[in-house]
């Protein structure tokens, strides 16, 4: 089986991980926010491993650059989306936490994936 440049990249890996850790973090909370806040916070975690994904396809550096800044903003939409969770109690100070410091982690690997693409050109 041909495995694709995005799945050798550790950020995409990281950004995969995370998001089977917001599905686990997001069953508990309340069935009356399905369509909402647990909704938006998967949507935004699946949509920074996808927008990594997604770039490495395209054929210039600044393209490719381009869909990380996505993904980044994505990341920071799924940070606040944590924020707010936390505010309504529906993740612990302990899974907020560790939560964030993934998306940190996956931030910095983000920008130094672009910082790479951008000296391409």
């Amino acid at each position: 089986m041909y495995i694709f440049s995005f799945e050798k990249l550790e950020v995409w890996q990281n950004a995969r991980m995370f998001i089977l850790d917001i599905y686990k973090l997001t069953s508990k909370f309340p069935s009356n926010e399905l369509f909402g806040i647990t909704s938006q916070i998967k949507r935004s975690a699946s949509s920074i491993a996808t927008n990594i994904a997604e770039g490495t396809s395209r054929n210039t550096s600044k393209d490719k650059a381009y869909f990380l800044t996505i993904s980044y903003s994505s990341a920071m939409e799924t940070l606040n989306h944590l924020i707010i969770s936390k505010d309504l109690n529906y993740v612990s100070e302990t899974d907020y936490i560790v939560s964030r410091e993934k998306i940190e982690k996956i931030c910095n690997q983000i920008n130094n994936l672009k910082k790479y693409y951008l000296s391409q050109q």
